[in-house]
């Protein structure tokens, strides 16, 4: 019993080898990294490309956000609009006369404006264009008090007003101008509505929460009456809500509208199609994330590979390394701790990739540029962790290693 207490104080007695500090650990392994740089660059690339495609993803996906976001604040969602649907037969409904004083005397409604479409009327450049040609340009009847309604803005010339709206004047949708050729007004800039002459005063930028009056020739409702033959039946009418009502106003408009036939008025939301824009754009989104994961992938079993050929290729320096004492343990931490630093260049050189992608490409769409601080930190985060992965089997491959066989090889 004695004898064995002695062996056991002697063992103990004996001086331990010292331990790595991290930071020795660190530049031990990354020493392999500097030896060979060419391999170093490639094989890091695997890794930049995966996470460069994620970062720009979710950069993208956030400008993208960020632009809808103020778009939406900027319109608001609170616009309701009211059109004639379909009766119980399948034809073409119309709004009673009365329709928009109904709707314009709900304590909800904060405003409203209504246009109509002067149906067989069609607009051309002049005479001299074929019947045929119309381009599919529809003449509205509009109160002038539109633009405040829709949120709409002018992007040359100047609104219909109270002197304009009695005469022959006009002014053009996005498209319509486009589809008309004309590119600027001059006193001589006139469109043929009906059999009428009508002097272009100005042109809409695009109206994204009424879509059809970008390609709409609008002028006075008086005019649209006394020249072009309308008859005072509202074709739509907008109406801007109380934001905390809008759901109530969507369920009640229609009977204050049409209390005969309500089931013949359609009721919507613009910016409800902003939102399933947005929610389409996040599907596609997810699609490309999940391509970049892939990515990410391949850039992990690159890694691999690579350490896997570095333990091969320096067997010499393990053998050389546990001669001269060094444990498994350390020899283990060396090939890991190289396989994550390899990992994280190609990790921070791929954050700084998708964030230029990203900036680029939110400045070409003229975005808010918009990048959360995770999606940066939690790809280096994740590049780290594939490294370990990648670089574990290797890595005890390396510190299974015999110091004689691997010096004999070597």
């Amino acid at each position: 019993m004695s004898t064995l207490l002695q062996r056991w104080r002697a063992r103990w007695a004996q001086p331990r080898p010292a331990r790595l500090s991290p930071a020795d650990r660190l530049r031990t392994g990354s020493s392999g990294l500097r030896a060979r740089p060419t391999r170093v660059v490639l094989s890091a690339l695997g890794i930049a490309i995966g996470i460069a495609a994620m970062v720009a993803v979710v950069g993208v996906s956030s400008s993208g956000q960020a632009e809808l976001d103020q778009r939406i604040a900027r319109l608001g969602t609170n616009l309701v609009t009211v059109e004639p649907g379909s009766d119980l037969f399948g034809g073409d409904a119309k709004l009673p006369e009365e329709a928009r004083g109904r709707i314009d005397r709900m304590p909800e409604v904060e405003h409203t404006s209504q246009v109509e479409l002067v149906g067989g009327t069609n607009v051309y450049r002049s005479d001299l264009v074929p019947s045929g040609e119309s381009g599919g340009i529809g003449a509205y009847g509009v109160d002038l008090d539109l633009l405040a309604a829709v949120r709409a803005e002018v992007r040359e010339g100047s609104w219909l007003n109270g002197a304009t709206s009695d005469h022959p004047a006009v002014v053009l949708g996005a498209s319509a101008a486009q589809r008309l050729g004309v590119n600027r007004i001059t006193p001589d800039t006139l469109v043929l509505i009906g059999d009428t002459y009508f002097s272009v005063v100005g042109v809409l930028e695009r109206v994204e929460l009424a879509p059809e009056l970008d390609n709409a020739a609008l002028v006075g409702q008086e005019v649209a009456e006394e020249v072009l033959g309308a008859k005072g039946e509202a074709s739509t009418v907008y109406a801007r809500v109380d934001p905390e009502q809008v759901e109530r106003v969507r369920d009640e408009v229609g009977r204050n509208a049409n209390p005969e036939k309500p089931n013949e008025v359609r009721v919507s939301r613009p910016s409800d199609a902003l939102q399933a824009q947005q929610a389409a754009d996040q599907t596609f989104h997810g699609l490309l994330l999940g391509l970049g994961g892939v990515a990410l992938l391949v850039g992990g079993v690159g890694v691999a590979n690579t350490m896997v050929i570095s333990v091969l290729e320096r067997r010499g320096e393990i053998g050389l390394r546990r001669a001269l004492g060094a444990t498994r343990r350390d020899i283990r931490g060396q090939f890991l701790v190289e396989a994550m630093t390899l990992s994280a260049l190609g990790g921070v050189f791929g954050v700084l990739l998708g964030s230029l992608a990203t900036g680029g490409y939110a400045l070409l769409r003229g975005w808010p540029v918009s990048l959360p601080w995770w999606a940066g930190a939690g790809a280096v985060v994740a590049t780290v962790v594939i490294g370990a992965v990648a670089g574990i089997v290797p890595a005890l491959r390396a510190a299974a290693q015999q110091p004689t066989r691997a010096l004999g090889t070597g």
